[in-house]
């Protein structure tokens, strides 16, 4: 078995498939510098990110798959797990050796776990989508932070844009230490270290960066929520089924 390592893009991985090619190997291991533990026992071959290479790639992908694989291609490896990445390389080796069609084969091993994965990466999208809780700074753009399991950040450009036009925003990913900016424009991609100061609740800013309305319009998001929710109804167990736990540090009404 070869050990390709690669840098952990998607270029990178694209890049990986065509060395396979070029270099007629047949039993490889794709592996991203962040999990590669060197064995000296066994060389790697280290994979130098090329768009030409890629871009080769994926116009040869996109001949034989519909607009509709191609995004599940690119959520599966927004899933950033390292079985994701070995399974994508042998869906796309597959799905370049066999006829089109190939994709329709669920009893293929790869075409289902990257079906899966993807599904997996669109549903985190959406409840970020959905879960999302804006603060006010005093400079007037709408601020939220997130953890997500995948890394959906590129995924939730279009929903925000679209839906927040008029208003700057910055979505940040604590733990990928990225985010967002739309300045009314434009999103940009940015980076800063606060973390330090940072909590995984959502009303995590100083006080001295928030509006000074943010804090009573909280109040009074939690004091409708109280109001609206009938305790006789109450179902914590399809609830926890809609909003999972590990969602509820987004939201205000479950602050405090």
């Amino acid at each position: 078995m070869e050990i390709f390592v690669f840098d952990g893009t998607l270029e990178g991985l694209l890049t990986a498939v065509f060395e396979c090619y070029q270099k007629k190997a047949k039993d490889v291991k794709i592996v991203s510098e962040v999990h590669h533990v060197p064995d000296v026992f066994k060389e790697a071959f280290h994979v130098i990110s090329d768009d030409v290479k890629a871009n080769r790639v994926w116009k040869g992908l996109a001949k034989k798959l519909d607009s509709n694989w191609m995004k599940s291609i690119y959520k599966a490896f927004l899933s950033e797990q390292p079985a994701t990445f070995q399974d994508l390389f042998e869906f796309i080796r597959y799905i370049i050796d066999n006829q089109p069609g190939a994709e329709a084969n669920f009893g293929n091993r790869y075409v289902l776990e990257i079906s899966q994965m993807s599904h997996k990466v669109h549903r985190e999208k959406h409840r970020m989508e959905a879960f999302i809780r804006f603060q006010k700074t005093a400079d007037e753009i709408f601020y939220a932070h997130i953890e997500p399991d995948f890394n959906v950040l590129p995924l939730l450009i279009d929903h925000f844009k679209n839906r927040y036009a008029d208003q700057k925003w910055i979505i940040y990913d604590l733990k990928r230490k990225y985010g967002l900016f739309y300045d009314l424009e434009k999103v940009e991609e940015i980076a800063f270290d606060f973390t330090a100061e940072m909590s995984p609740a959502l009303n995590a800013l100083p006080g001295n960066v928030l509006d000074p309305k943010e804090e009573l319009y909280a109040l009074l998001w939690k004091d409708y929520f109280r109001s609206v929710n009938i305790p006789a109804r109450k179902n914590m167990k399809l609830h926890i089924r809609h909003v999972p736990k590990r969602y509820w540090k987004y939201l205000s009404e479950k602050q405090g």
